[in-house]
């Protein structure tokens, strides 16, 4: 069976739906908030036309997943599975993640990418993440969930700067292992 890139997975408190044009309203409500952004090496996603873009990109890439809040129906968030890269087999990105901040520390990240990895896993050997150097936010809450920082980086472009950053990874061993088994 091939991988699905825009899956609809449902956890305790948290659905993901592949994301929509319909979407945009409540997307760009959460995402057009400065402090989402304020550590991300794209600080300045929030502005109107680079968060549209952002959107629209999601879209045209593919992968991109909403993220719902069941108990309340309401878009909190977006994730992505990057498409399979063909000088790594066996690896896929998922990234570009967001909540909005009514929702951070509540463990719902725990829960959105417990879902995403273990649905991966299921197709790829390896899951990675690449996060900016410099995101002490987004660093901290991928030792939280038991990535392994890997010796790997990349360098890419962010809001007019070159941007070092770190890759973090779980392979099925270490999700099995780690603190996202049980679902987050």
């Amino acid at each position: 069976m091939a991988f699905a890139r825009q899956p609809v997975l449902t956890g305790a408190r948290l659905t993901l739906r592949p994301l929509t044009e319909a979407d945009w309203e409540a997307f760009r409500a959460i995402a057009s908030d400065p402090l989402v952004w304020a550590q991300h090496p794209s600080h300045d996603r929030w502005q109107p036309e680079i968060l549209r873009a952002y959107f629209e990109a999601a879209l045209e890439r593919g992968g991109a997943l909403a993220i719902i809040e069941r108990a309340s129906g309401a878009l909190i968030g977006s994730s992505q599975f990057g498409p399979a890269e063909l000088d790594c087999p066996g690896e896929l990105e998922m990234g570009w993640s967001f909540l909005a901040r009514t929702h951070w520390g509540q463990g719902y990240n725990r829960e959105f990418k417990a879902l995403m990895i273990g649905h991966a896993l299921h197709h790829y050997s390896r899951v990675v993440f690449q996060v900016g150097s410099e995101n002490t936010l987004s660093r901290r809450a991928m030792a939280n969930i038991g990535a392994t920082l890997t010796d790997r980086t990349r360098t890419y472009e962010r809001s007019g700067a070159m941007v070092t950053h770190v890759i973090y990874e779980f392979t099925r061993e270490s999700f099995a292992a780690g603190p996202l088994a049980s679902g987050g």
